[in-house]
């Protein structure tokens, strides 16, 4: 089955969709710039709202590792996404700070990054078009791979029943695909959710 994750997510009506959709994961961005930005304080309270069968991620961009744990180890989230230019050094020092499983993103344009992924100690590789540019890269330079991967980057509910066809990624992984005017809308989610039960038969 493919797993989903709906990152972005940042008001309480966000979790209320995602209770009734059981997505696998959602996804909590800590990175400023980002327009889907939650303070930890928020994070904490929406938290508190969510079923405890899905995961919570933290999306972080070049964050110091110890803020990075610290959330880690109180149970705000369950998974770090990192999604800047963290190498080996950083996965292996947050490690050391907390036992909790890491996601390393990976920006896809030719096999050089294909390598990068592949070598990656992170738990689960992210491939992606870019930091949240919600468009689709070339997806037979992934065809190949051989570990377990985030497939992120223009999916939408109109084309993740291809993407799972053509790839069988670990977990699908949507943001700005199920939003309207740059908020997540509960009916896009919900289309989205649907269209990757079916392609799985459920």
């Amino acid at each position: 089955m493919t797993a989903i994750k709906i990152c972005g997510l940042s008001c309480r009506r966000d979790i209320e969709a995602a209770n009734e959709l059981k997505p696998e994961y959602i996804g909590f961005v800590f990175a400023r710039k980002s327009k889907r930005f939650v303070t930890p304080e928020t994070a904490a309270k929406l938290k508190h709202l969510l079923t405890g069968h899905i995961q919570t991620v933290g999306v972080f961009v070049n964050e110091n590792p110890k803020t990075v744990a610290n959330l880690l180890n109180s149970g705000m989230i369950d998974i770090a996404q990192l999604h800047g230019n963290e190498d080996e050094g950083y996965i292996g020092e947050l490690r050391a700070l907390a036992r909790k499983p890491i996601i390393k993103a990976f920006c896809i344009k030719t096999q050089k990054d294909i390598v990068e992924a592949r070598k990656s100690s992170a738990d689960y590789v992210l491939l992606d078009s870019g930091a949240g540019t919600g468009t689709l890269f070339d997806w037979s330079l992934i065809r190949n791979i051989k570990r377990p991967y985030f497939l992120a980057g223009g999916l939408s509910p109109e084309n993740v029943e291809d993407a799972i066809k053509y790839l069988n990624p670990y977990a699908v992984d949507v943001s700005s695909g199920v939003e309207t005017d740059g908020r997540k809308d509960k009916c896009r989610m919900a289309e989205f959710v649907a269209a990757v039960r079916k392609e799985d038969g459920l």
